[in-house]
């Protein structure tokens, strides 16, 4: 790590964020997942759910003199929201429900700097299902792939094949907004080490 970069860190255990932070250069220094309790207040909509738990990490972690970035994604059919599913049963609900309809993706993104100055965004990305047969359904939900999943599925993965389209942001389907990502760090002073 260089003397005169500040340090960088991310508020989250998912692989698939610190992946698509390495495909645009930026290597947190510190991987510090954020515990905090992500079920949604009364009456939220599930916008204001995916910015507050993203605000909420980055500010859970955060310390003086770094860089902290947080996500939170929320998948969501209207205003009902879809469980981050808990076992094969919870994802073959969830692919269920998205079988033959569209549902939007909402990913929440913040950064804290060093000095304390926030910047918060949802992206929000509109995806449509082909319709499933039970035998889909229940082949990917028994593959795992889908499990600990804002929706029971993982686009990137097994799920692809059911995407008929999508409109929004791929990354922020898959959990950070790329574009959003860079440009807010970068609005904040963030300065990525080149090699």
């Amino acid at each position: 790590m260089s003397a005169t970069r500040t340090p960088f860190v991310l508020a989250s255990a998912s692989p698939r964020r610190l992946d698509l932070l390495a495909q645009a250069g930026l290597v947190p220094d510190e991987v510090r997942p954020s515990e905090i309790d992500e079920a949604p207040l009364k009456n939220e909509s599930p916008s204001a759910l995916a910015e507050r738990l993203a605000i909420s990490k980055a500010r859970h972690v955060h310390a003086a003199g770094q860089f902290t970035l947080g996500g939170d994604t929320v998948v969501a059919m209207g205003r009902r929201m879809l469980p981050k599913a808990a076992d094969p049963a919870e994802v073959e609900e969830c692919l269920r429900l998205l079988s033959g309809r569209a549902h939007q993706v909402l990913t929440g993104i913040a950064v804290v700097a060093p000095d304390g100055r926030e910047a918060v965004r949802v992206v929000v990305s509109r995806v449509v299902f082909k319709r499933l047969t039970e035998t889909e359904i229940s082949h990917y939900a028994e593959s795992g792939d889908g499990v600990g999943k804002a929706g029971g599925y993982a686009i990137q993965g097994k799920a692809a094949p059911f995407i008929k389209r999508i409109n929004g942001s791929y990354t922020a389907i898959v959990g950070l907004p790329l574009y959003e990502a860079v440009s807010m760090l970068g609005g904040l002073g963030y300065q990525a080490e080149r090699s």
